[in-house]
């Protein structure tokens, strides 16, 4: 199957590195670099491919054509805009913390790559299985939200200042919920481990022992990435773009890119505490365990590209009241269904 594939070569590689004397250490850290690598590289070629994806979406639910010139069916669209950036010039504004205004962009894609290291793409495919995968998952993605801040506090700009202000309201508000969301899973599983919580949905998929929390988890996630309805960080009609107005050029590319690779990483995330992860439905294990893994993946990209090219903006004390008035006692309540089931059930002694 394909993930022999992929275990093959990681096997082949350190046998290799083995045989020419290398030693344990270090051949640990040449299998943990190439594995950085090829996540960057698979990371890159997705997020170009999600952007043409958007764009077709957007096309055929506005009764548009979308891009169809640059390469067969525009598919090159991407890849010529990135060239295109690449050439612009990246202004800085004389005010500016010059360092902290250039360091953003790239260590925008830091998280995105550390947290990709822990993901089970299919069985026995994760660079690191680690034990406490999800809590590793939840620490780093929310490093994001200090960068964002960078990013718009070091420009020196009243429409990226407050856009950077709302990047920290509005993620710290919905990570609260999210968490709160996954929290049911893992009473259910007793584990932080992402492979040991795709083998316990084997029977039933979690989405439906725990549909609240998977609602939950799905708004919280649509407002954790800036995604309409939930978009008032860079709500072009008030505040320009936000923390990114002053950016320019590959730092302007880098944050929309990092969009996207948050956007996948939200989608995994589900993938993996609701639907199952890599294992197939219906019993069909003829077909390799990744390929499911990135159908219910895309899927919920799909989803979350859906709703943003069907609903308007909401206000910003309507993202707020949502968020702790609605989402978080809805999380608690959950939570606390979840613990009367567990006891009722080894009470019962099902």
């Amino acid at each position: 199957m394909g993930e022999n594939l992929f275990t093959g070569i990681a096997a082949w590689l350190s046998a290799l590195l083995n045989a020419a004397g290398v030693p344990l250490i270090a051949n640990d850290i040449i299998l943990m670099v190439v594995k950085f690598v090829a996540i960057l590289v698979f990371i890159l070629v997705n997020v170009l491919w999600l952007v043409y994806m958007e764009r077709k979406v957007s096309a055929y639910i506005q009764c548009r054509i979308g891009p169809n010139r640059v390469g067969p069916k525009g598919l090159l669209q991407t890849v010529a805009d990135i060239g295109k950036l690449l050439s612009k010039e990246i202004i800085i504004p004389r005010l500016s913390d010059k360092i902290v205004f250039l360091l953003a962009p790239v260590l925008i894609f830091v998280p995105p790559l550390m947290i990709m290291v822990v993901v089970p793409w299919g069985r026995d495919m994760a660079a690191v299985n680690m034990n406490i995968g999800v809590f590793y998952f939840l620490a780093l993605a929310s490093l994001s939200t200090l960068i964002f801040w960078m990013g718009g506090w070091s420009s020196y700009n009243k429409y990226s200042l407050v856009g950077a202000m709302r990047v920290v309201a509005q993620m710290v508000s919905y990570e609260l919920p999210l968490v709160l969301a996954l929290l049911g899973v893992i009473m259910l599983t007793g584990t932080l481990n992402m492979n040991t919580i795709i083998e316990a949905q084997r029977h039933t998929w979690f989405i439906f022992a725990q549909p609240l929390a998977f609602l939950i988890y799905f708004i919280a996630g649509v407002s954790e990435t800036n995604r309409t309805p939930f978009d008032l960080v860079e709500g072009e009609s008030e505040i320009i773009a936000g923390p990114y107005t002053e950016y320019s050029g590959m730092g302007y590319a880098m944050f929309m890119l990092a969009e996207y690779a948050n956007v996948m990483l939200v989608s995994i995330m589900c993938t993996v505490m609701f639907l199952g992860g890599w294992l197939a439905p219906f019993g069909w294990t003829f077909i390799p365990s990744w390929f499911w893994f990135f159908i219910k993946v895309y899927v919920m990209i799909f989803i979350f590209m859906w709703i943003r090219w069907t609903y308007p903006r909401i206000r910003v004390d309507q993202l707020m009241g949502f968020g702790w008035k609605v989402l978080v006692p809805l999380s608690l309540a959950n939570i606390f269904v979840t613990g009367v089931g567990m006891y009722i059930y080894r009470a019962i002694g099902w």
